[in-house]
């Protein structure tokens, strides 16, 4: 079968590789879709830790095509969704049940083969039933919103909350969506494209901010900006130093600043500890997705949560490989990798 392969930093390509089988426990499904993520961008530049050679491709949903001795509960025909992040159950923080910080954990896509590919192999526990009539492009950003649902859980956002999300990637826009139907009745996004920043508005932001037109803390939380005096909660979604500097200023005091982005590992942010102290923010990382997978499956196949408003292309995988090795076109939310 064709998969992309990484074969080590900066080296990317579509490879003949033989076709998997499932295991005992294991479901093989025939891709539909699979998203591609900034974080596959990062594994190619090696800034983020991996295990090459490995085919990428963590946000995936298709077809069960066979089935393990063992499984339960799937038949094949099934339309699945897959959770790539494997915990080992063991260890300290799955016994406390912070599943996504496991010492052990092992994702598809990353650490073994992934959905960039014609087929994958996925662990029962790890598959998730979509309906069968669902869009097939759909499943493919179960991924993605099941993170944004982690960062929306820390944020314990309340009905009539303020809320500001830097970054107009699929992240932010998911987290516009997801705040608004938390009940957050101001919602601010900011982000560089007037495409991205219409989308946004028709999402369900209350406003957008272009930063490179304005001071974006003068323009959100200054004297006249759109919320003088601070925002409830910030979603930093761009995972870039300059947003998580700004998440910081733009909270209110007691305010909550979660931070989803994916920054490269090493980078560094300033920030002044004695504002943390004297105004009593509070800094939340959101890392993956524990536990919402299934919820993120099953807004998107109640409808909603827009999916198609935030699909920009949709590519073979001849062309995943020079897609995920250079940024995204402008305007670009999320490219599917389609294989057939």
């Amino acid at each position: 079968m064709k998969a992309v392969r990484l074969e080590g930093v900066g080296g990317i390509a579509l490879r003949e590789i033989g076709k998997p089988s499932a295991g005992p426990d294991d479901l093989l499904v025939w891709i539909e879709a699979c998203g591609v993520c900034g974080t596959d961008r990062h594994l190619f530049h090696g800034e983020f830790p991996c295990t090459p050679p490995v085919t990428l491709g963590h946000e995936f949903s298709g077809i069960v095509e066979a089935i393990g001795t063992a499984v339960s509960g799937f038949s094949v025909g099934d339309r699945v969704t897959g959770d790539p992040n494997i915990a080992c159950g063991r260890c300290p923080h799955c016994h406390a049940g912070r599943i996504n910080l496991c010492h052990n954990l092992i994702a598809i896509g990353i650490h073994r083969d992934g959905g960039f590919a014609e087929y994958v192999v996925l662990p029962q526990k790890q598959a998730f039933l979509l309906p069968k009539d669902l869009k097939p492009t759909h499943g493919a950003l179960c991924e993605p919103l099941g993170c944004c649902l982690h960062g929306l859980d820390l944020a314990q956002i309340k009905p009539g909350s303020s809320v500001a999300v830097l970054g107009g990637g699929v992240i932010g826009l998911l987290t516009v969506q997801l705040a608004r139907l938390a009940g957050a009745t101001t919602i601010i996004l900011s982000t560089r494209q007037a495409s991205r920043r219409a989308l946004a508005e028709e999402l369900g932001a209350t406003a957008t901010v272009d930063p490179r037109a304005y001071d974006i803390i003068d323009a959100i939380v200054g004297p006249s900006g759109l919320l003088p005096g601070g925002v409830d909660v910030v979603f930093e979604c761009a995972g870039v130093r300059e947003t998580v500097e700004q998440s910081m200023r733009l909270a209110k005091a007691g305010g909550t600043v979660v931070v989803v982005g994916v920054m490269p590992q090493g980078m560094k942010a300033e920030f002044e500890p004695f504002d943390l102290l004297f105004r009593e923010l509070k800094v939340l990382g959101s890392f993956l997705n524990p536990f919402t997978h299934r919820r993120a499956a099953d807004l998107i196949a109640s409808g909603a949560i827009e999916i198609d408003k935030l699909i920009s292309r949709q590519v073979p995988l001849e062309d995943a490989a020079e897609v995920i090795a250079n940024p995204p076109a402008p305007g670009e939310v999320k490219v599917l990798v389609v294989p057939r």
